[in-house]
C-alpha cells in the first residue's frame, strides 16, 4: 500500500494487531489500547484460495505478504498470535502450524514483537470462560468494541487475540509478556 494509506495510532496508545492464523483464511483484527479504553481500528481477512492451482508455498506467500501489507498500513506496536492446539489430526496440525510461521516471520520481518496466547487464554480474556463458543466470541467481541455488528469469524478471533494482550498485558493481572516466560507459577526473564 501506498505511504499515503498509512495511518499512525495516536500518541499514548499502543496499537495491537490480533492475527488468527488458518491456511485458507488468516484473520486480522487491529485495536487501540489507551488505559483501559480499546478502540477498533480495523479488521479483515488475508484468503489464500480455494482453487487447487494454489500450493502450500503460494498459500504460504499470500499470508506472509498480507500480514505484511497489514502492519505497513495501520503501524502496529505488537501482534498478538493464537498459539496452534494439538489436534486429532496430525496434518492438520501441521498444516496450521506452518500457516502460523508465517504469519510470525511476517510480524517479525517487520521488527514487530510477537506475544502468544492459547485458544483458552483468550476465550477467558473477552468471554470469561474458556469453552466459549464461536458466536459467544463473535458476540463479545462486539460489545467490548461497540461495533454495529458482529465481525465475521476469523476475524473475530483476531479481534479476541488483540483484546487478550491489550487485557493481560497491564493491571495486576498482567499475562506474560512476549519476552517472558513462567516457571512454577512465576514470572522469570527471558
Amino acid at each position: 500500500m501506498a505511504a499515503a494509506n498509512v495511518m499512525m495510532p495516536a500518541p499514548g496508545v499502543t496499537r495491537i494487531l490480533g492475527l488468527d492464523p488458518g491456511l485458507r483464511v488468516t484473520g486480522f483484527g487491529i485495536i487501540d489500547a489507551a488505559n483501559n479504553r480499546l478502540g477498533y481500528v480495523a479488521s479483515g481477512c488475508i484468503r489464500t484460495g480455494d482453487n487447487a492451482n494454489h500450493g502450500l508455498p503460494d498459500r504460504l506467500k499470500t499470508i506472509l505478504n498480507g500480514v505484511r501489507e497489514v502492519i505497513a498500513t495501520y503501524r502496529p506496536g505488537i501482534a498478538a498470535v493464537e498459539k496452534v492446539f494439538v489436534n486429532i489430526n496430525p496434518q492438520s496440525t501441521l498444516l496450521l502450524g506452518q500457516a502460523r510461521g508465517a504469519v510470525i516471520c511476517g510480524a517479525v520481518s517487520c521488527e514487530l514483537p510477537v506475544a502468544e496466547y492459547t485458544a483458552l487464554q483468550i476465550k477467558q480474556a473477552v468471554v470469561g470462560h474458556g469453552k466459549a463458543a464461536k458466536e459467544q466470541v463473535q458476540h463479545m467481541v462486539s460489545r467490548l468494541l461497540a461495533l454495529a455488528a458482529a465481525p465475521q469469524a476469523d476475524a473475530a478471533d483476531a479481534l479476541a487475540c488483540a483484546i487478550c494482550h491489550a487485557h493481560g498485558s497491564s493491571g495486576i493481572g498482567a499475562i506474560a509478556g512476549p519476552f517472558a516466560r513462567r516457571r512454577g507459577g512465576r514470572m522469570v526473564g527471558a
